[in-house]
């Protein structure tokens, strides 16, 4: 499975919802872990951000849940937290997990649960960890970094880049964004989001393309799931 990790309701949709759609639509399953119900936002109550997330999971095909840390705009890195989302991956097993990137200009709830997700697939394998001692020990095949505004992309990591473009893949995706209607009262951050994908896609030689930022080395088993560079066109 995948799993991906968000501070807000419409995180995952805006900062890697194509890529999650991707992964659906080629047949893995995936579920979203909301840590908060976004309550300090301008726009929308919690109720309805809550509601627009439902949609929006729908929308993709995952599944969703949410749970409470400290709240909205109130997070703070504790072992409890990445204990609690240890115990989330010890009980989804996902082979992949999607976090916010750590970047510090940005909402601090991105960066800190980026942080809090970092250290929660490395508690997630230890066996010894008395708090987590309910379900087994499990580790992951990798834990990439999504950035939900072009603010958030770290500089020096390469991209790991994942084409949308597919017409199903980018639709879902557009549409999970629409469905965060109470976000889009401020700014239209799905326009921001398209642009985005299509600046990378076009430099990859593609129409869309979402980035992920690895947390560590990838590690092939040998040059062949390479498709190709952006440079290879």
């Amino acid at each position: 499975p995948l799993l991906a990790f968000g501070a807000h309701p419409d995180d995952v949709e805006f900062g890697c919802g194509g890529i999650v759609a991707r992964e659906v639509a080629g047949g893995r399953d995936a579920h979203v872990v909301v840590c908060s119900r976004g309550e300090a936002g301008s726009n929308g109550t919690p109720a309805r951000r809550t509601a627009e997330a439902r949609k929006a999971a729908s929308i993709l095909g995952v599944s969703v849940e949410f749970i409470r840390l400290d709240g909205d705009a109130k997070l703070e890195v504790k072992a409890s937290h990445a204990l609690r989302l240890a115990a989330v991956i010890r009980r989804v097993r996902p082979e992949f997990v999607l976090a916010p990137t750590l970047e510090e200009n940005q909402h601090p709830d991105h960066a800190r649960l980026g942080r809090l997700v970092r250290d929660a697939v490395r508690l997630a394998r230890y066996g010894g960890v008395s708090e987590l001692r309910g379900a087994k020990p499990h580790a992951i095949g990798a834990l990439l970094h999504y950035a939900v505004g072009p603010g958030a992309e770290p500089a020096g990591i390469p991209a790991v880049l994942i084409s949308i473009s597919a017409p199903k893949v980018f639709d879902a995706w557009k549409a999970s964004m629409e469905a965060h209607a109470s976000q889009l009262r401020t700014r239209n951050y799905v326009d921001l989001q398209v642009a985005r994908a299509r600046v990378l896609g076009l430099g990859a030689g593609v129409e869309y393309a979402q980035a992920l930022y690895p947390s560590d080395p990838i590690i092939l088993g040998s040059l062949a799931p390479l498709a190709r560079s952006a440079r290879g066109r």
